[in-house]
């Protein structure tokens, strides 16, 4: 997409399609960045907001978007679960993940779910040369939806997952959820951080604007072929991602799996089905 093509005035018409992201917060999010880039670049008749929603308001606000002509909407933190429950009917990535992150509103009237988290993270990974064998160890910081999401889409690879939560009910959930899966005491994962070839943190902590946007926790026991990944892309570098490039270890940051995420929801609200490239990447980094 060249500077011309950005400088095109968006297709806005009595016909436009709409959709756009629910979450709370929801100012951190660049997917309003996104989705209109992708409007303008394929030049769609259409738009993407940011919807903030607090959790109590939640079901009355995508039964208002629906009944307002919506094609739906995208749902992050902390409205995942919510999502999961509110669908009609559950895409298989949404069974196996418990959580939904795209809502897809049908001419029948009902609400599709889906679950591109978990896709998304492993292509980002892909995409960022991160192969990792067969068998490797991975441990999950958090237990939430997105969690859920991308443990199930690790465990697809061959990969052996575990997780690890402040609230260690949530991440014995998420362990009976997905057989397999272990379960790391919060207050002993960072001493046992030799074991594991991939971290992701899949919490909202970190975040901008979060309930602690200086988390930062301890990597001195880390293996040194120890890949780290944050979920979180605002920042760009998260307090956690800063400590890992400190000690030397490899970085995977949130854009990615923002980017491959994104693909499914556009495609069925919009009919385009959009390219994942460098101009798509630099164009929503220069948004930070």
């Amino acid at each position: 997409m060249t500077a011309t093509d950005i400088a095109k005035p968006q297709i806005i018409t009595g016909k436009a399609k709409l959709a756009g992201v629910l979450g709370w917060p929801v100012a951190h999010s660049r997917s309003p960045v996104l989705h209109n880039y992708w409007l303008r670049r394929y030049e769609v008749d259409g738009a993407y907001v940011p919807l903030p929603v607090e959790p109590d308001a939640f079901v009355a606000a995508v039964l208002g978007l629906q009944a307002a002509g919506f094609r739906g909407a995208n749902v992050t933190i902390p409205h995942k679960e919510a999502a999961f429950k509110i669908a009609d009917v559950l895409d298989h990535s949404a069974q196996r993940a418990g959580a939904v992150n795209t809502l897809v509103f049908e001419d029948d009237g009902k609400i599709h779910g889906y679950s591109t988290d978990g896709a998304g993270f492993v292509a980002s990974m892909e995409s960022a040369g991160f192969n990792l064998p067969e068998q490797a160890q991975v441990l999950l910081l958090g237990a939430g939806g997105a969690a859920r999401s991308v443990a199930a889409a690790l465990q697809d690879c061959g990969l052996r997952v575990a997780v690890t939560n402040r609230t260690q009910g949530r991440a014995e959930e998420l362990a009976k959820a997905l057989p397999g899966l272990d379960v790391v005491p919060w207050n002993m994962w960072e001493d046992r951080l030799g074991a594991y070839s991939l971290l992701v943190n899949t919490t909202s902590l970190g975040m901008e604007g979060g309930p602690d946007a200086a988390f930062r926790p301890s990597l001195a026991h880390a293996a040194k072929e120890l890949v780290v990944a944050d979920i979180v892309y605002v920042p760009r570098v998260t307090p956690l991602l800063a400590e890992a490039q400190s000690a030397g270890l490899r970085t995977l940051g949130g854009l990615g799996m923002l980017l491959h995420q994104a693909r499914l929801g556009f495609q069925k609200w919009y009919g385009v089905n959009p390219e994942v490239d460098a101009a798509t990447e630099a164009f929503v980094q220069e948004s930070f």
